[in-house]
């Protein structure tokens, strides 16, 4: 077995994306965590019932056919069409892998914001 952690709680999404500039985080539809960037979600994660820690989040378009052809991930229920996956069997991941998908759809998502939002985001950078 290996000493490698695998899937996300909602304590290590937080400590993930807490600090990056721009983001918030809230509760949406009664049962997921939502974090956003600018009020544009990037990472969503169900905190409740049966699918508790399954992790949504935008992909590079090019990687969209072939993340969700992976077992343990599929398109996102209403997002898909937004290059959106949708991590169905999180303990198949290495945290590490986990944390650089947030990472690039944080980037991803932030990229896509008017650029007068994303040069008041690198004012605000923490440090």
């Amino acid at each position: 077995m290996s000493d490698q952690a695998t899937g996300m709680r909602d304590d290590d999404l937080d400590a993930l994306c807490a600090h990056w500039p721009g983001v918030t985080r809230s509760i949406k539809w009664e049962v997921d965590l939502v974090y956003s960037v600018a009020n544009k979600m990037f990472v969503v994660m169900c905190a409740l019932g049966p699918d508790r820690g399954r992790l949504s989040f935008k992909v590079d378009t090019e990687r969209f056919l072939e993340l969700t052809e992976q077992p343990g991930m599929a398109p996102a229920h209403y997002m898909a069409r937004a290059f959106w996956i949708s991590v169905t069997e999180p303990e198949r991941f290495s945290r590490e892998e986990l944390n650089a998908f947030v990472r690039r759809s944080y980037e991803l998502v932030r990229a896509n914001l008017p650029k007068k939002t994303q040069a008041a985001l690198e004012d605000h950078r923490p440090g």
